[in-house]
């Protein structure tokens, strides 16, 4: 009895699942995959903390600028919303949008964070910052911390993080995580010792916190995994061979 789990750039699936000599004899069965589940979470959300928390606010979130004629507002938090999603931040290459982040530049109270955001969307630097983020979260699975790098204009984003900072801000996408593995075991009906091996894959496995998940669960010898970047696709290709033989040139 296996459970499995993928983590990919969007989602988190969790699928229990029988395997074994009796099963490859007798021929795969649908009873065979007893309980499957997940969650909006992986990846992407990882790096949305790490921009939220780390990046956002020194490119001006959480300033105030001055609104005619004389009160401080807090500057919109939408355009970083989008800046957590490197595709999406395109959306905010409008004249209209350009405008409005320059006259709150303007006044300010960080005006170089603005102006260094405003650089950021005219060069379409969405991408670059995305690579230093997913640099970091590598970094950080592998060590206990990591030195953030990234340059915009003014403003030079260099700072050490941690995995216990890490870990704190994916707080809550962990413990969504760990209650659908919970509710999994809870539908399948199994208990936690009944589980023989958990194999996790995909890139945000490789996070300990994540892998955390499971151990304290299952125990630290039933957790494995292997080819985390590049199972999926085997999985597809076999699973193509068996279906369609005829139509797979033999090696």
């Amino acid at each position: 009895m296996i459970l499995i789990g993928d983590f990919g750039g969007g989602t988190s699936d969790f699928t229990i699942i029988s395997v074994g000599p009796g099963v490859r004899a007798r021929g795969r069965r649908a009873s065979d995959i007893v309980g499957t589940d997940g969650v909006p979470i992986a990846g992407d959300a990882f790096d949305k903390r790490i921009i939220r928390n780390l990046v956002a606010p020194r490119l001006g979130l959480g300033g105030e600028y001055v609104s005619p004629p004389n009160k401080f507002l807090p500057v919109p938090s939408w355009p970083y919303e989008r800046l957590e999603r490197w595709h999406y931040l395109s959306f905010l290459k409008t004249p209209k949008t350009l405008e409005m982040l320059e006259r709150i530049r303007r006044t300010a109270s960080t005006p170089e964070r603005l102006e260094a955001f405003l650089l950021l969307i005219k060069l379409e630097l969405g991408y670059q910052l995305h690579e230093a983020v997913q640099r970091t979260k590598f970094e950080l699975s592998g060590g206990m911390e990591s030195a953030f790098s990234f340059q915009s204009g003014p403003v030079a984003i260099r700072k050490t993080v941690t995995r216990a900072d890490f870990e704190r801000w994916i707080a809550e996408e962990l413990e969504a995580m760990a209650e659908c593995v919970d509710r999994l075991m809870t539908a399948s009906g199994l208990a936690f010792g009944e589980i023989d091996r958990v194999f996790l894959t995909g890139g945000s496995s490789f996070v300990p916190a994540v892998r955390r998940i499971f151990v304290d669960r299952f125990g630290e010898d039933k957790v494995t995994g292997g080819e985390e970047l590049t199972s999926v696709a085997t999985g597809l290709a076999l699973r193509a061979r068996e279906q369609w033989p005829a139509s797979v040139a033999s090696p």
